[in-house]
């Protein structure tokens, strides 16, 4: 989507002057996916219009390969607002009617799924019933060569007039299920990563996010909680994209429960430091030292706003 925030400080409804990037939640971790060094392929739809050729050209200059989207002549590219703060930034859809809604089925002669993971998330879901058909048919996909990916990604806005309850029917037949506690509180009424397993006991990999707190990974009999990275943070809209990206990442590298959480964190970090959906990479000499820093080193990091690691 188009994506555009204050260009200006002051009050939001006093700003005059926005500034337009992009943004999207897979389209932020195929981005980040990219940064990282992995082969990544983006497959949506955007109207036939100058913020559709946008949201591409910017996804593309990611690294990303494009070749899979569809660019629909009579719908428009969706777009949203953020009223971007430190504190949480709310967010302003306008996605009604938009190309992506109208994404069906169809699409899935279009796709190459000789990949390694499928990542998807519930903001699909909630776009149209033909959104959710699409989704249905992917989850219904032989998986010979990949892993099926998930994240909740709760938009409580985009579910005002759908039924939730299937994003309990996604997320339970996905490989790999991530999801924000606050999210798991509000669409199936618990935080707690036990009673989320519970209630999707299939996916062999569960991932609970708990903010600036960090994160616990619940794979076979290991249930590892790993503390975030300290942040001096600028804005958290795609923050979850990111670590989803760094998790995969390590996850595909076949890294240890640790290491695969703490990648996360550490791509987390690059968003949290910016006002985009989307930040720059962290020095590769840093991200190693973190990798492997003890217990301890890790908590006593802090990433500044700056960039500067204090210890």
């Amino acid at each position: 989507m188009a994506l555009f925030v204050p260009g200006e400080p002051g009050p939001v409804d006093q700003v005059r002057t926005w500034i337009r990037t992009v943004g999207g939640a897979e389209s932020n971790v195929a981005c980040n996916l990219a940064m990282l060094g992995l082969r990544a392929k983006w497959v949506s739809a955007v109207g036939q219009d100058a913020f559709g050729q946008a949201v591409v050209s910017a996804v593309r200059s990611s690294g990303v390969d494009v070749s899979g989207v569809v660019v629909d002549p009579v719908r428009p590219t969706g777009l949203y607002i953020k009223e971007s703060n430190a504190g949480g930034s709310p967010v302003r859809y306008y996605r009604r009617g938009s190309a992506a809604s109208g994404m069906d089925r169809s699409m899935l002669d279009q796709l190459d799924l000789n990949v390694r993971v499928l990542h998807l998330t519930g903001i699909t879901a909630a776009l149209s019933d033909s959104c959710l058909e699409l989704m249905r048919a992917l989850f219904a996909a032989p998986r010979e060569t990949f892993r099926l990916s998930f994240d909740l990604n709760w938009r409580p806005k985009l579910w005002s007039d759908r039924d939730p309850s299937v994003l309990r029917e996604l997320a339970d037949a996905a490989d790999i299920v991530l999801v924000g506690d606050d999210e798991a509180l509000a669409v199936w009424e618990t935080s707690d990563p036990a009673e989320i397993r519970r209630i999707v006991p299939h996916p062999s990999t569960l991932v609970v996010k708990h903010g600036s707190r960090g994160a616990t990974l619940i794979e076979g009999d290991i249930q590892l909680f790993q503390p975030a990275l300290r942040v001096d943070v600028v804005e958290p809209v795609g923050a979850g994209d990111a670590f989803a990206a760094g998790f995969l990442a390590a996850t595909l590298a076949g890294a240890s429960p640790e290491r695969r959480l703490r990648s996360g964190h550490l791509q987390a970090a690059t968003t949290l430091r910016t006002h985009d959906d989307v930040g720059t990479p962290l020095p590769s000499e840093l991200v190693t030292s973190l990798l492997d820093a003890d217990a301890d080193e890790w908590a006593a990091a802090h990433l500044t706003e700056q960039g500067v690691l204090q210890a």
